[in-house]
């Protein structure tokens, strides 16, 4: 099986994934720091391209910022019901106004109650960082890139969701 380089400089498997055939991704990335956005979302596809998902299944699409990046998931989940899992893919790098806190802010909520719904998984593949280089060196730099690390999460969240379709759940008797 192969390995990615994850952020904290450790080997992480890419996963086998339990329904390769049935699978399928949206990736969503924001156009803003394509310089960044665009490697993090290099990264997701080849690691789901080791993982064996074929272009067929993959749905990407750019929007123009990170705040869309949460409505793009949301018509994602309305009106892709076969999908396996969702991976948003922005960056964010902070200012001199308030503006970085409100889009940080925007998105995460936003990816939180997607994921409450409990449906289609929604991975978090937005880096809030101060400066240029922090992001850079998450986006296949020297930690890594955060969007192979989604792309992992994704696989893994998608077999969970398939195990679980197929269990009951019993009342817990001591």
């Amino acid at each position: 099986m192969s390995t990615i380089l994850n952020t904290n400089g450790a080997e992480l498997e890419i996963p086998r994934i339990i329904d390769a055939e049935g699978f399928k991704c949206a990736i969503f990335t924001a156009k803003w720091n394509p310089e960044v956005t665009h490697a993090l979302r290099d990264g997701a596809i080849e690691v789901l391209h080791k993982a064996g998902v074929e272009d067929k299944n993959l749905f990407i699409e750019d929007v123009p910022g990170t705040v869309e990046l949460a409505n793009a998931a949301g018509m994602a989940l309305t009106s892709m019901p076969d999908l396996s899992a969702i991976i948003i893919i922005g960056c964010v790098i902070r200012g001199d106004t308030p503006h970085f806190d409100y889009v940080c802010q925007i998105v995460a909520q936003a990816s939180a109650e997607l994921n409450a719904k409990g449906r289609t998984p929604v991975i978090f593949g937005v880096l809030t960082v101060e400066n240029l280089q922090q992001a850079l060196d998450r986006a296949g730099g020297n930690l890594g890139n955060k969007g192979s690390e989604a792309a992992v999460a994704a696989i893994e969240m998608a077999n969970l969701h398939s195990r679980a379709a197929g269990l009951r759940f019993a009342p817990f008797r001591e």
